[in-house]
């Protein structure tokens, strides 16, 4: 089943379980994200990856991204949390073509806001066999343009839910960055990107694929 299918459906499934006032606020936040403009600064096909700091793996350990794209090309998916059932669909797409993402001679990243022990549940639940790393503060997403503050109308929903987010995230904020694929070519440019106001829509990983093999080919030629 086509990733968006599995999103679709549980959507349908979550707005019958909280209702019309609760979908349609969700709604309408989601419209004022992408009418806010942020979409114009955020990182782009062709732009340089920016240089990244302080990243840490689910154990806590320093982690060099710059590293990696220097050796190989990297697909590096955006998600929000551990606690948003759309990042954990995604995220277990994206697990069922690691294969195939090895085979092209790239390597996958997952990164999140998230703390390194909300990271660690994250990948041992959903059972991911690739680097999952937490940009506490969200420094590399300010980077990209793509770190929002929450707004004052939906944070209380956020709060009634449980999603404490100052403190899922470690830097006492209540900010999240909007879900994001790039597929960055080895060296740093980005070929491929994309970035979504909308949480509950993400790349299917299997066009992350396709810009990996234009990549192998143009590399070819």
């Amino acid at each position: 089943m086509p990733l968006q299918n599995e999103l679709d459906a549980f959507r349908a499934s979550w707005e019958l379980r909280v209702g019309e006032a609760i979908a349609a606020l969700i709604v309408g936040d989601i419209e004022g994200l992408r009418s806010s403009g942020i979409l114009d600064s955020a990182a782009k096909r062709g732009d340089l990856w920016p240089l990244t700091h302080h990243l840490v793996d689910a154990l806590g350990q320093p982690f060099d991204l710059d590293a990696l794209i220097r050796q190989k090309p990297v697909v590096l998916t955006v998600y929000r949390g551990g606690w948003c059932p759309y990042c954990n669909l995604e995220l277990r797409a994206f697990q069922a073509q690691l294969v195939r993402i090895h085979e092209l001679g790239a390597e996958l990243v997952a990164l999140s806001p998230e703390t390194p022990d909300h990271s660690l549940t994250t990948a041992q639940k959903n059972d991911l066999a690739f680097p999952v790393l937490s940009d506490v503060g969200g420094a590399l997403a300010a980077k990209l343009g793509i770190r929002f503050p929450l707004s004052e109308a939906v944070k209380p929903f956020y709060e009634k839910a449980g999603h404490a987010l100052p403190l899922r995230n470690g830097d006492g904020e209540w900010a999240l960055p909007m879900p994001a694929t790039f597929v960055i070519g080895q060296g740093g440019r980005i070929a491929a990107a994309f970035i979504e106001p909308d949480y509950r829509k993400r790349l299917d990983p299997r066009e992350a694929i396709i810009a990996l093999q234009n990549i192998v080919q143009a590399n070819a030629a």
